[in-house]
């Protein structure tokens, strides 16, 4: 299964989403985590969902690699609307001790899961058109009034750009040890979710010691090529607004004033 995991990838391309300017899809994905939970009915929840369609559409990614990052949090999903499903207000239509479904619980499970799976889908969709490197400049752009207060914009960037090229590497890692754990004999499949756990710690061991081991060579080859932090260096590739980004910034702002009428107009609620 984690050889499976596609989030964190990036998938070079020349379509639409590829070439937006990484500020903008920041800034619009940013909105787009206030705007889908602020969806208080159908309506406006079928507005955000055709935004995130639309956005997945024009990527012109796969849309097996979308589904491969759903399958990380599926279970995540299933809790937590499980939770949503039997502890609703309202009257109930089936109650057995203290659990009970009502539709207002139905409603509520419909929503979370929703809006689960289409940030999911919204952040798989950033970072699978935008490259480690736009990210860092986008961030640090972004962040640069914080300097005023001597904030390590530069610094924090990278970190957060580093930690995000490096998911698909560990995960890759830990395939690889799980696979020579089991060619050991170890099993790692059968028995209840406690056997299971247990069955883990000698593939986390490993994983930190890689994760410590590639961290110091990341460091000692940042020090090689004489990398002092952000101050006096220079970029190869500038980024820039265009007339796309302007064009997006309009479509994020219809599908606001949609979610903001739907809000105010539509009478039901949960």
């Amino acid at each position: 299964m984690v050889r499976d995991v596609a989030f964190g990838q990036y998938f070079p391309g020349k379509s639409l989403v590829h070439r937006l300017d990484p500020r903008a899809k920041i800034l619009m994905f940013i909105a787009y985590i206030v705007i889908i939970f602020c969806t208080f009915n159908y309506a406006a929840l079928a507005i955000t969902s055709a935004f995130t369609a639309l956005f997945l559409i024009l990527s012109e990614i796969s849309p097996k690699f979308y589904f491969k990052s759903l399958k990380v949090i599926i279970f995540i999903v299933l809790f937590t609307s499980l939770l949503n499903l039997f502890y609703g207000s309202g009257d109930p239509i089936w109650q057995w001790w203290v659990f009970k479904i009502t539709y207002n619980g139905i409603h509520r499970a419909v929503f979370v899961t929703v809006r689960i799976i289409s940030l999911i889908l919204a952040s798989s969709c950033l970072t699978f058109t935008t490259s480690p490197t736009e990210l860092t400049d986008a961030i640090e752009r972004l962040m640069r009034p914080l300097k005023l207060i001597r904030f390590p914009v530069h610094e924090v960037a990278m970190m957060m750009s580093l930690a995000l090229r490096f998911v698909p590497t560990l995960l890759e890692e830990t395939d690889k040890i799980m696979q020579a754990q089991k060619a050991r004999g170890a099993d790692m499949e059968s028995g209840n979710l406690f056997k299971r756990v247990k069955a883990l710690i000698p593939v986390l061991i490993p994983l930190f010691v890689s994760a410590f081991r590639r961290a110091y060579d990341v460091a000692t080859a940042m020090e090689c090529r004489c990398y002092r932090g952000g101050a006096g260096r220079t970029r190869m590739k500038q980024i820039h607004m265009t007339r796309r980004d302007v064009i997006s910034f309009i479509v994020l702002a219809l599908v606001i004033g949609g979610v903001i009428l739907c809000n105010i107009f539509v009478n039901w609620s949960i």
